[in-house]
């Protein structure tokens, strides 16, 4: 192609081309597809990138790849600029009357970072993923699904996607959760018809359509909510066509949100439904070992505390969060030059020991529901569908569910070797007959109480 003219635009297109060849598809994805030829002056490239990160990445990590490839097409060496599209606007002339500066809140917690979140077995998928997305939102896994028990991160996660895109990009980003989107959906009935239902509206489009990443929290919240459920169908469709990302975090995974609408759940499937898991031993102290980084205590806790308190506080963040203010409250009252494991015991008696199914195990809550109505473990998990199993399989499957850190998917197994929606079905029956079954909540404490 030497000594051919080329157009500016040309020449770009053509370059780009050979770069796809010359990557992985998912690294062209992230770093080149949303490249914009701004001008070619001088032997110059000014190309607008989408973040701060482009700049950086281009400029080191692919500049080498990047003149090999120019210089293959036209024979000589360019340099190329890199600029955002705000370095690239327009000077407008001030006019006389300012208008007034609308501040958009984004709503994020300036606090949860990547940087600061704890990464181990149970949760590096979904770190990676996040990190994917916010390097190069609206490109790959959109939307992202983040799902998991409460109290093991995802907020955490999502809040660290929306600042990593503040701090390097001119992207709008909105954190917003799934009951906030339906109070100022609800809210349009709640005004005047006419011209201020319209303007209210036109409102309500603006702060959720008029964004280049929405993260929205708890989408179960929504079941039951039909109406909203179809706002949130418009909303999602709009942002989605036009590029923009979306990350969702929830409780259960797409396909157990059985009371959101179907069309709704599909859509939560087109990007990448990534799972959280309570952490294990290892990341528990670890994580306590950030939380206690620069307080008063840091300096003063045994080795063998962190133990105590991993074993103890296994449920989630929270629960370890938790802990760890109680002891903090302990030791200021008490003053101690160190923590010992007799202090943190005495510190947190009652607290860590009403956790009493930290240590339980699928087998073991398997062996104590057997027991109780005088059945044995292979019954549990046989193919027997006689009200002499079936209700006891339930209440084994609700307790394996609430009380341990197992996913579905482990505990079906167990149980024959069971779909994970079966499990999922076996809880909320049990959920929903404890609101109005006085024997049912007995019989489930005589359980825990073998346990």
């Amino acid at each position: 192609m030497w000594g051919e003219v080329l157009k500016a635009d040309e020449l770009f297109n053509n370059f780009l081309h050979d770069i796809a060849s010359a990557i992985t598809s998912s690294n062209y994805t992230i770093w080149f597809s949303k490249l914009e030829l701004v001008s070619l002056i001088d032997d110059e490239f000014t190309i607008k990138v989408p973040m701060q990160v482009h700049k950086t990445m281009l400029s080191t990590t692919y500049a080498s790849i990047i003149n090999q490839t120019i210089f293959g097409l036209t024979g000589k060496e360019y340099r190329f600029k890199y600029v955002l599209e705000s370095e690239i606007e327009k000077k407008i002339p001030k006019m006389e009357i300012e208008e007034k500066e609308i501040v958009w809140n984004s709503n994020l917690n300036k606090n949860l970072r990547f940087d600061n979140f704890v990464v181990g077995n149970s949760n590096r998928l979904a770190f990676v993923a996040a990190k994917s997305v916010a390097a190069a939102p609206g490109t790959i896994h959109n939307p992202l699904f983040i799902y998991g028990r409460s109290g093991l991160g995802k907020t955490h996660l999502m809040h660290a996607i929306g600042n990593y895109i503040e701090e390097n990009s001119d992207k709008k980003v909105l954190y917003t959760t799934s009951n906030d989107f339906r109070t100022d959906y609800t809210g349009i009935a709640n005004v005047n018809k006419g011209a201020e239902s319209i303007n209210y509206f036109n409102e309500f489009k603006n702060k959720y359509r008029n964004v280049d990443i929405l993260l929205i929290d708890d989408i179960q919240f929504l079941v039951d909510s039909e109406k909203t459920q179809q706002e949130f169908f418009h909303t999602f469709e709009a942002l989605h066509q036009a590029n923009k990302q979306i990350v969702i975090t929830s409780d259960r995974s797409p396909d157990d949100l059985k009371k959101i609408e179907e069309r709704l759940r599909s859509r939560f499937m087109w990007g990448l439904p990534v799972d959280i898991y309570p952490p294990d031993f290892s990341l528990r102290c670890e994580i306590i070992k950030a939380k206690i980084k620069n307080t008063s205590i840091e300096n003063k806790v045994d080795d063998d505390v962190i133990e105590f308190i991993a074993n103890n506080a296994s449920n989630d963040v929270r629960h370890i969060e938790g802990t760890l203010n109680r002891l903090m409250a302990y030791t200021a009252m008490m003053v101690p030059k160190k923590i010992s494991l007799e202090f943190a015991t005495e510190a947190l008696n009652d607290y860590v020991v009403n956790n009493i199914y930290a240590d339980n195990s699928i087998g073991g809550i398997q062996k104590a529901v057997a027991d109780y109505f005088k059945i044995t473990v292979d019954d549990l998990k046989s193919k027997k569908r006689n009200a002499k199993v079936v209700k006891p399989r339930h209440i084994a499957m609700y307790l394996c569910r609430m009380d341990t850190d197992e996913n579905l998917q482990k505990i079906g197994l167990e149980f024959g070797g069971r779909d994970h929606s079966t499990v999922v079905a076996a809880v909320d029956k049990i959920k929903n007959d404890l609101e109005k079954d006085d024997n049912l909540n007995k019989m489930l404490k005589d359980i825990k109480e073998k346990l």
